[in-house]
């Protein structure tokens, strides 16, 4: 685990969060249980702006998107099997936080930043 660590609405938020490497930046939250899940973390080299989908994820979540100094740049709420998401500019971070026990209190502080 990875403490992420960002910028919100002149707080400072911090999210223990798994890296995804590999195979697993592939398959992210598919196939995984609500209340087991972890919140995860992809990161990139530079700026980008892929796009994301929710197939084969059960359960609601919470995509926070953040530029080069941790910054939030978009949040949104993300449902089971929406086919495509993408962020209002490029990102360098993305991180995944599944509404489930576990983040309770940080979806908290995130609540009126999702539309």
């Amino acid at each position: 685990m990875k403490k992420v660590s960002f910028n919100f609405r002149g707080k400072r938020i911090g999210i223990d969060a798994k890296k995804c490497m590999g195979l697993n930046r592939f398959f992210g939250l598919m196939f995984k249980g609500k209340e087991k899940a972890d919140a995860l973390l992809f990161e990139f080299k530079k700026p980008t702006n892929l796009r994301i989908h929710s197939f084969f994820v059960f359960f609601t979540f919470i995509a926070v998107w953040l530029d080069e100094e941790e910054d939030v740049i978009e949040i949104r709420k993300i449902k089971p099997f929406t086919p495509s998401v993408k962020a209002e500019r490029p990102y360098k971070k993305l991180l995944e936080v599944p509404l489930n026990k576990k983040y309770k209190k940080k979806i908290k502080l995130l609540q009126l930043g999702y539309a």
